[in-house]
């Protein structure tokens, strides 16, 4: 299977690291919606020493509502009470070192224990939502974080020619974090995501950025994903 996914390498902007991956995992049934954020709004959320990324001067958050699926060592099978979970991120657009990729302003679980085990093991901010998915709808409560997504939606088309904002919001291949003043890379491998259409029917959501919330403003572009099988590599 990783022989597959590492044998189509054009559409990375960037070359694999030398050394072997270290996580595989499945992503899948993804809905992405996006807002373009004023800059002034969104810098101060994400540490300085990180530089925000822009397409055509124009800077974005994402929310992105999926399933992990079957994540697990190199070397050792999947176990699904912890491998497979619904997971929500609230990412924006990063660049270090010439790498173009996601900086997570927040990120949640379906799974106390898958929670903790990714927050302990990546340093990531994962925390534990209550979360249900039927065929199309989505729905989460963190009364933790007072962040909540009530999501009705409906696939529609595939998207076979991806504009260039499309390639630019889905095409990330690595992940940034900072941890004691220190900038962390953790690089990703994947096929190109497979898009689609999506209409949200119904949306009410609660996902605050600075003082803008998210749920009170149409996002600017959505795409869904069936998904997309993935190979990860510790930070560095």
């Amino acid at each position: 299977m990783s022989s597959i996914i590492l044998s189509q390498l054009h559409h990375r902007p960037f070359p694999l690291p030398a050394n072997n991956w270290n996580y595989y995992q499945e992503w899948i049934n993804a809905l992405f919606l996006h807002w373009k954020i004023p800059f002034e709004t969104l810098r101060p959320l994400v540490p300085e020493k990180l530089n925000l990324d822009s397409f055509n001067g124009d800077y974005y958050v994402s929310v992105v509502a999926f399933t992990m699926k079957n994540i697990r060592p190199r070397l050792l099978p999947a176990f699904p009470p912890i491998s497979t979970f619904h997971e929500i991120n609230l990412r924006t657009y990063t660049n270090h070192e010439n790498k173009a990729g996601v900086y997570f302003l927040s990120i949640e679980a379906e799974k106390t224990i898958s929670a903790f085990l990714a927050r302990m093991l990546s340093g990531l901010p994962y925390q534990k939502a209550r979360m249900h998915r039927g065929s199309e709808t989505y729905n989460s409560v963190n009364p933790k974080a007072n962040q909540q997504l009530d999501l009705s939606y409906q696939i529609g088309k595939p998207v076979l020619h991806k504009s260039l904002l499309d390639t630019w919001l889905t095409e990330r291949y690595c992940l940034h974090l900072v941890q004691q003043d220190q900038i962390y890379t953790f690089d990703i491998h994947h096929l190109e995501w497979p898009l689609a259409e999506v209409e949200i029917k119904t949306q009410q959501l609660h996902y605050k950025v600075g003082e803008l919330n998210l749920g009170s403003i149409p996002p600017d572009s959505t795409h869904y994903s069936e998904g997309v099988q993935v190979l990860a590599w510790n930070k560095v």
